[in-house]
């Protein structure tokens, strides 16, 4: 199968953090690029995590992959230092269940940037989706862009998916 990994299945990456643009990003890539038996991974990149002691032993591999029994747990979602969102939640369970999808979550520590990046090699993702928070040329200059710079880097297609 074209744009599969070696053992056929999709990989789909979905950069995650919650925002409006993050969440079109994953209800586009659940309305048209997931199909039936593809891997959903979730990606959050977290500035600073719950405990240091995860930050130490995961800031440079990440979190062991997270699958979505545990994923939908508040209480394993709060060890690590996310707050679940329900609606995202509702989203993933109906599309794991529609489309027979694997869903993992996996987390990060550190500069968005290169940890996307980074997950996209490490996961052997296909493809990247994500959302655009829409920042003004100036913003743009002086905070930097993720989004651009994960265009510029990643070893996989990615689709960026604009708020409006």
């Amino acid at each position: 199968m074209a744009g599969a990994g070696e053992d056929g299945e999709r990989r789909i990456g979905v950069a995650m953090d919650y925002s409006d643009s993050s969440k079109k990003a994953l209800d586009w890539a659940i309305d048209n690029l997931l199909r039936r038996g593809d891997t959903l991974v979730v990606l959050h990149v977290l500035h600073h995590g719950g405990e240091e002691a995860q930050n130490t032993l995961w800031a440079k591999s990440g979190s062991p992959p997270i699958p979505l029994s545990e994923f939908r747990e508040p209480k394993v979602m709060q060890h690590y230092g996310v707050k679940p969102d329900a609606e995202v939640l509702d989203a993933i369970d109906t599309a794991a269940r529609q489309k027979e999808l694997k869903v993992v979550a996996k987390l990060y520590w550190g500069d968005a940037r290169e940890k996307l990046c980074d997950a996209v090699e490490e996961l052997k993702i296909d493809t990247l989706v994500m959302g655009s928070r829409g920042l003004g040329p100036i913003q743009r200059i002086l905070l930097g862009s993720v989004t651009n710079y994960v265009l510029s880097n990643a070893s996989c297609p990615v689709t960026v998916v604009k708020g409006k």
